[in-house]
């Protein structure tokens, strides 16, 4: 896609959150189109050999710190999410392939990287992700049945395989054309290569 910003994200990822929070502003100032790439974050750590920050004491306490300082810099509300289901966001991250395929993905999107990462609730539980769904008026029945479908998570598993293949070893990540940027701090930089490749075409 012309003038394009794919943006591999997993909803676990909290500096993909913040990440996310500034993409449209980019988008707009760039007239760059966003691409939504949804991907297993776990998955890609494990075929890259990389690892979560929280797998080391002192790197995760330092990034809890990094969390806030972002989000008070891009004025964002940001709170560390207690529940389980982060540690596998395999069902939501299905649920972003799912709602694309529907034509919900903005809707979805919208509710469910606030509801990680903004005001944390437990979209683990079967009634709380439902709960969800409803209030930003998705066709929860639809929704969950292509979760289900084999197409979403061959889809999900494709991403994630391109994503390893094309270089990527964490999340966020964004490329506009061939060039890979790592981590929400980099978005000067993605919005430096959005520019001069508008100036180019």
């Amino acid at each position: 896609m012309e003038h394009a910003l794919e943006f591999f994200f997993d909803y676990g990822s909290p500096f993909s959150y913040l990440a996310d929070a500034r993409l449209e502003d980019v988008a707009k100032r760039t007239g760059a189109t966003i691409v939504h790439r949804p991907m297993l974050l776990g998955a890609v750590l494990k075929a890259t050999g990389n690892a979560s920050p929280m797998a080391v004491a002192a790197k995760g306490a330092y990034m809890a710190i990094e969390l806030q300082r972002w989000a008070r810099r891009y004025g964002v509300p940001f709170r560390a999410n207690p529940f389980a289901f982060t540690s596998n966001t395999l069902p939501l991250m299905r649920g972003a392939v799912a709602s694309q395929e529907l034509g919900v993905f903005d809707a979805y999107h919208r509710a469910v990287f606030p509801a990680v990462w903004g005001s944390p609730v437990d979209l683990g539980t079967a009634d709380v992700f439902r709960d969800l769904l409803q209030r930003s008026t998705i066709d929860v029945d639809a929704l969950l049945r292509t979760i289900g479908r084999q197409e979403t998570k061959d889809r999900l598993r494709r991403n994630t395989d391109e994503a390893v293949e094309r270089g990527v070893f964490g999340a966020p990540t964004f490329f506009v054309g061939g060039e890979m940027f790592w981590g929400n701090d980099r978005l000067d930089w993605v919005e430096e290569a959005l520019r001069r490749g508008k100036k180019e075409t």
